[in-house]
């Protein structure tokens, strides 16, 4: 390795030497740099902490602010000792400016004397010479660097007081108008540094902020319970609005929900409505504890709820024992009557209708707590709404009882039209409408005969004794006027309206009120031609006289009762007349009939009798040539019997013989039958039903009871039935045609021969016993006739034509259906009565004749 040269060597430690000598001149300088550098870190440090702590700071007061939007109170607490540690200060206080007065919001305390003297030292009035408010005119921060040289007096005082030198003010700016002001104080003299200057700056924004916050807040809120407050009085007029709607004719429940409501929304302790009642005001509604234990109080000016209605004015005193109260002695002695002796402030509002007072509305309080406007406002409102429901109901009611009135009119007309011969139906009608409409407790109608009064119609309704009831007949029906009844003496003594609004007052002895315990009593006379013709009464059993609409109809059904009466009579006087004019023709018409029938029955009797004449002579002869004929045919075969024939021809001679006797027979029973049809054609035909007279009913059944069963065991040897008799002996005598009776009476008892004798051959019974009985009933204006029978009984498809001519269910040869005929043209058209068949099959039959006397 080569060595260094010496030059370069030298130059080498020279330099090496150079820079010994800088580092040691480095080192030397080294101490002082480091402690500027240190000093400058330091700084450093505290400013990141007082930033540190400011930025806590704001944060803190704007988390006071959230968490109390609406109370900037502890906004303004946070900031003074916020301000008051970050700036270094003595103390802070923050003020605020309202209505030209400058408050004490917040503060640092010091020591309890000069703390007490800054509390007294406000509010105070704002004047452009006040130290704050001239410091802060042009909205900037300001200082006072020393207060002994200040030459504001006021901020020297407080300084001497409180102790501190120097001041710093930054005013609360909103829309460029100071709003308050902050301060922070210290005690050494001397300016503010730039940066607390501009803190405090920063609180105050948030003060304003906070502040502003708190305006709108509030005043969102004050909206809000004004539209709470409006909701609950709409809901409270829509309430009652709605119970009117549901009572438009009763006015109580309107009147309970208009002091509930005034009582709650009012915040009153009771709330009363009091109405007119002649002189006086009666209390008609009442709500809440204060017990109110009169009914009426006169009308004057020296209680609230007179004066408010004499005055047509609400009327409001804010304590009734203060002086103001004294204007109102009356209502002291009410409010003493009530037993409380506390109430204090009272409101009255007058109800008004048509510029008329009719009542008032009242609300008490047992407080000195005077009602404010809004609720004097609302409490006319529910006073319009009371006067509004009191009108409604009146015209419903006027309208309503109208109605009645007329409803009433109308019923009791149409009953007269209903019943017009009837008088109790009109009697009843009228007295229910009235004691309905009259809204009485019991009534009663009387029609005057002689000298007393006779109960014709009463009507009850509820909670009446039973002496009165309608299913009673006590008291008598007829009452003498005088007799206990002095109501009803006035009455026939003056044939005039008779209302006597307290019974018990003026008749304590009458037998209405002692027994019916009637009060108030209405009797309207019914008059025609002015006499007297009965009374309308109704009673009440309160003390309640009868308004004049209710007197006016009563003197209408009154007046209509006389109408009914007079029209009944001579509606009976016409029907009587009527029916003897209509009895006239009926008998006219029953003895045209009669003699029509008597000329129909012998015309026919004539016809017939001419007819059955000529056929008898040529049926004689055919029923005399068939005998003939049948005798001859034996004779002939008697005559043949010798002759001999061959056995053929004497078989036909036989057959044909056998067979013309056989013809010969059937024509003799034809022939029979023929004249038997022809006999009882004679028998029909008589001449004329005989003389019309009085005979005896009885005399005549017995009569056709012999005839018609000697009849039988002469045509029948074998004949033999039971008979009974039942004759009333009050049957007495009856006006018939004798002959025509009996021949119908012997056509019935015939064929209950008949039935009886054949249901015993088709039963084959020997047991069985035949039994035909007669009856005779006295039925007053008529005889009934009863023969019965217990044969075979007739079907009902039979009954149906029983009676039609010449219709018979009897084998041929053993009827001709012209019995039951003939004699239901006897009993119903001949006479003018009734021919009834009662049977049940195989057990009876039972003809039931009635004959008009």
């Amino acid at each position: 390795m080569a060595r260094p040269s010496r030059t370069g060597g030298k130059t080498s430690q020279a330099k090496t030497r150079k820079g010994r000598k800088t580092t040691k001149s480095k080192r030397r300088i080294a101490p002082a740099a480091s402690r500027a550098k240190r000093r400058s870190v330091a700084g450093s440090s505290k400013d990141l902490k007082e930033a540190r702590e400011q930025q806590a700071a704001t944060a803190q007061i704007l988390k006071v602010i959230a968490s109390s939007p609406d109370d900037v109170q502890p906004v303004f607490e946070a900031i003074a000792i916020s301000a008051n540690r970050l700036i270094g200060g003595f103390s802070t206080a923050v003020f605020r400016y309202i209505d030209g007065m400058q408050h004490l919001e917040a503060f640092t305390p010091t020591n309890p004397v000069a703390d007490e003297a800054l509390r007294a030292s406000f509010p105070r009035h704002l004047t452009t010479s006040s130290a704050p408010f001239e410091l802060l005119r042009d909205g900037k921060p300001t200082q006072i660097v020393d207060t002994e040289s200040s030459p504001n007096i006021l901020a020297r005082d407080l300084a001497r007081l409180r102790g501190f030198r120097s001041m710093l003010f930054t005013p609360l700016m909103s829309n460029g108008v100071p709003i308050g002001l902050i301060t922070v104080t210290r005690v050494e003299t001397g300016s503010f540094a730039d940066h607390h200057v501009q803190l405090l700056q920063t609180f105050a924004d948030q003060a304003v902020i906070a502040i502003e916050n708190a305006r709108l807040i509030n005043e969102v809120q004050a909206k809000t319970r004004d539209l709470s407050e409006a909701l609950t009085y709409q809901t409270g007029s829509s309430n009652i609005l709605r119970v009117i709607a549901s009572s438009p004719t009763n006015v109580e429940p309107v009147l309970e929900a208009i002091v509930a409501s005034a009582c709650q929304l009012c915040e009153a302790d009771d709330a009363a409505v009091l109405l007119k009642d002649g002189d006086e005001l009666r209390f008609s509604a009442h709500h809440g504890p204060i017990s109110i234990d009169v009914g009426k109080w006169p009308i004057n000016r020296g209680w609230v709820s007179g004066r408010a209605f004499l005055d047509q004015t609400p009327v409001h005193v804010r304590d009734l024992l203060s002086d103001e109260g004294a204007e109102f002695p009356d209502g002291r002695k009410l409010t003493q009557h009530t037993g409380t002796g506390v109430i204090h402030s009272i409101l009255a509002v007058p109800l008004l209708r048509e510029k008329e007072s009719i009542g008032a509305i009242l609300l008490r309080r047992t407080e000195v707590q005077p009602f404010n406007e809004k609720q004097i406002a609302l409490l006319q409102s529910f006073a319009d709404q009371a006067v509004i429901a009191i009108e409604n109901a009146r015209l419903f009611n006027e309208t309503r009882e109208a109605l009645e009135r007329q409803t009433a009119t109308s019923e009791v007309l149409r009953v007269i039209s209903s019943s017009p011969g009837g008088l109790g139906p009109v009697f009843e009608a009228m007295l229910e409408n009235a004691v309905r409409i009259c809204r009485a407790s019991f009534g009663t109608l009387l029609l005057y005969e002689g000298d007393r009064l006779r109960r014709v119609a009463r009507m009850a309704a509820q909670n009446v004794p039973q002496l009165y009831a309608p299913d009673q007949e006590t008291p008598p029906h007829f009452i003498a006027p005088f007799d206990g009844a002095p109501s009803l003496g006035r009455l026939v003594e003056t044939k005039a309206l008779v209302h006597i609004a307290d019974i018990a007052t003026e008749h304590p002895d009458d037998l209405i009120y002692k027994v019916a315990a009637a009060r108030t009593v209405l009797i309207v006379p019914m008059l025609k031609e002015s006499e007297l013709v009965g009374g309308f009464a109704v009673y009440r059993k309160e003390v309640q006289e009868f308004s004049d609409k209710q007197v006016e109809l009563l003197e209408n059904f009154a007046a209509q009762a006389v109408i009914a009466i007079e029209n009944t009579r001579l509606l009976k006087e016409l029907r009587q007349r009527t029916d003897d004019l209509s009895q006239s023709l009926d008998d006219l018409r029953t003895a045209q009939d009669r003699l029509v029938q008597t000329e129909k029955l012998a015309s026919l009797g004539q016809l017939t009798a001419g007819i059955a004449h000529e056929i008898k002579n040529p049926l004689n002869f055919v029923n005399n040539f068939a005998t003939l004929s049948a005798e001859l045919t034996e004779e002939l075969n008697e005559a043949l019997k010798p002759a001999e024939l061959v056995d053929k021809i004497r078989t036909e001679v036989d057959e044909l013989t056998a067979l013309l006797k056989s013809n010969l027979e059937k024509v003799v029973q034809h022939g029979k039958r023929a004249d038997s049809i022809v006999k009882n054609m004679l028998l029909h035909s008589r001449e004329g039903p005989g003389e019309r007279r009085l005979a005896d009913i009885n005399a005549l059944v017995q009569e056709s009871l012999n005839l018609a069963y000697h009849g039988a065991r002469a045509e029948k040897s074998d004949f033999n039935i039971t008979l009974t008799q039942d004759l009333d002996p009050d049957a007495g005598e009856i006006e018939v045609y004798p002959q025509e009776i009996t021949r119908a009476l012997l056509n019935v008892i015939s064929n209950g021969f008949y039935a009886a004798t054949r249901r015993k051959s088709e039963a084959g019974d020997e047991t069985f016993e035949p039994v035909l009985s007669a009856t005779t009933n006295n039925l007053d204006d008529k005889v009934e006739i009863r023969i019965r029978d217990n044969g075979t009984g007739i079907p009902v498809e039979v009954k149906e034509k029983m009676f039609n001519p010449f219709f018979t269910t009897k084998p041929a040869g053993e009827g001709t259906g012209l019995g039951l005929s003939m004699t239901h043209d006897i009993i119903v058209k001949q006479h003018g009565g009734t021919l009834d068949v009662e049977s049940e099959l195989g057990v009876f039959t039972e003809f039931i004749i009635t004959l008009p006397r």
